[in-house]
């Protein structure tokens, strides 16, 4: 399966309806390639997100101009003198044809200090803005954002946030490619092997449908470490491997998925436990996923489940609301939920909290909410990520610090039976509807026993 391409109107219809929501012109731009270790060899260009939501191509140094009078992209011409290494590259009138809109040399481009911008996520590309703009811009996120500036981001997050009929689709392509490469992780698991063969099978999925992965993959049979992406671990035959990665198309748009399966292909009996606990938790999550509902209120539902559940395997003793209420979820999943998906894999996360928090909320300081990346009210079209687990990370059980009064409500002993479950995760990618919900990763063996099959064909 070849990933598609959507069509060039939606990509004329998402500027015209930018250019409606702002007060004057705005430039958004695709950034530069970076060198590796010499000036030749570079690392992969992918366009800033924004400049990929509204052209649909990653275009080098180029940039796109929005106004109330229309759009037209400024971009490098074709370099002859390139050809020899590249081969022929589309000119500037092949790009206007092929994008339905007028392009003009990027030397045409004439700045002004009263376009709006928004910070680009390197130094090179914000270097390059502020001297067209003559103003400063800092590179990367969480830069506080003032009169265009800000008018632009609240505008990009209202076109963004809710996805239109083509978002969808490709979120779709990104699920469907990212499943394969995970029955092919699971297919390709093999005891003495190392994790990087597993994530070779899973990244050939994604780079033979024409995709890039979303994010660094991580294949680990150390699950506990939350983001790891070392490769180098032998698989033993009684460890589970922990697996999420995700494709990206070639628009931009993120599949997440997680899953965690058997080396050895069965279960144990304390891993199958765990990892039920951990299915009810995401079961419970994504059934709360519906419009209107608060995106804390579905982490919260997580956070019970997966309590209710530690109780009901004897690790931790009392009341799951009470337990809850002071923080027995955060000793065993200290994340958030899940966050928003959809050109990024954790979409519009380069405006900060401005995009994942609704206005007049801010980041709660409790353990396990402290790290929640979103906090809106759901409405059809978001797509989002929900993915609770339990992890044995040392840092957390090791500390009386982190633990604190929560440790007579632990049992010590009853978690030490589950010595060879270091870390689960159960993650799926979920559009909200206009009635509930739709699990877009659905395919992607989830039970146990489905997992197990997978691991068998």
């Amino acid at each position: 399966m070849w990933t598609k391409a959507s069509d060039p109107r939606v990509f004329v219809a998402r500027r015209a309806r930018l250019a409606e929501q702002l007060k004057g012109p705005a430039l958004l731009v695709a950034g530069q390639s970076r060198p590796r270790n010499f000036q030749h060899n570079r690392f992969p260009f992918r366009a800033e997100s924004h400049f990929l939501y509204l052209v649909g191509r990653s275009i080098e140094g180029a940039a796109l101009l929005v106004s109330a009078a229309g759009a037209t992209l400024f971009a490098p011409p074709a370099d002859p003198e390139a050809e020899l290494w590249t081969g022929a590259m589309p000119t500037l009138d092949d790009l206007s044809r092929e994008l339905q809109l007028e392009v003009r040399p990027i030397t045409d481009l004439q700045g002004a200090s009263d376009i709006a911008a928004l910070p680009p996520q390197d130094l090179e590309t914000a270097l390059w803005l502020s001297e067209r703009l003559d103003r400063d811009l800092e590179p990367g996120g969480g830069v506080e954002l003032e009169g265009a500036d800000a008018t632009l981001a609240e505008a990009m997050i209202a076109l963004r946030l809710c996805h239109d009929a083509a978002a969808i689709e490709q979120l779709r392509e990104a699920a469907l490619v990212t499943g394969r490469a995970h029955l092919a992780g699971m297919r390709a698991t093999r005891p003495g092997d190392r994790e990087a063969m597993v994530r070779a099978a899973m990244e050939a999925q994604i780079i033979a449908a024409g995709c890039s992965t979303a994010y660094g993959s991580i294949v680990t049979v150390h699950g506990e470490v939350l983001h790891n992406e070392r490769h180098d671990g032998v698989l033993g035959a009684s460890d589970l491997l922990l697996a999420d990665v995700g494709a990206e198309t070639p628009e931009g748009f993120a599949g997440d998925v997680t899953r965690v399966w058997p080396v050895s292909g069965r279960f144990s009996a304390t891993q199958r436990a765990a990892y039920e606990v951990v299915l009810a938790s995401q079961r419970a999550a994504i059934a709360a996923v519906a419009p209107g509902v608060r995106y804390l209120d579905v982490h919260r539902a997580a956070g019970l489940a997966l309590v209710e559940g530690l109780i009901g395997l004897g690790i931790l003793r009392g009341s799951a609301p009470e337990l809850y209420a002071r923080g027995a979820a955060a000793l065993f999943f200290p994340h958030g939920v899940g966050h928003l998906l959809g050109i990024d894999v954790h979409d519009l996360e380069d405006l900060g909290d401005r995009a994942g928090y609704q206005p007049g909320r801010a980041r709660p300081s409790a353990p396990g909410d402290r790290y929640l990346r979103l906090d809106r009210d759901l409405s059809p079209g978001m797509c989002v990520t929900i993915e609770p687990g339990f992890y044995q990370i040392p840092r957390i059980l090791s500390r009386p610090s982190e633990v604190g009064e929560l440790e007579a409500a632990l049992d010590r002993a009853e978690l030490a039976r589950f010595a060879d479950v270091r870390g689960i995760r159960i993650e799926d990618d979920v559009l909200v509807t206009a009635t509930g919900s739709e699990v877009l990763s659905l395919a992607v063996p989830k039970s146990i026993d489905d997992v197990e099959h997978a691991m068998l064909g």
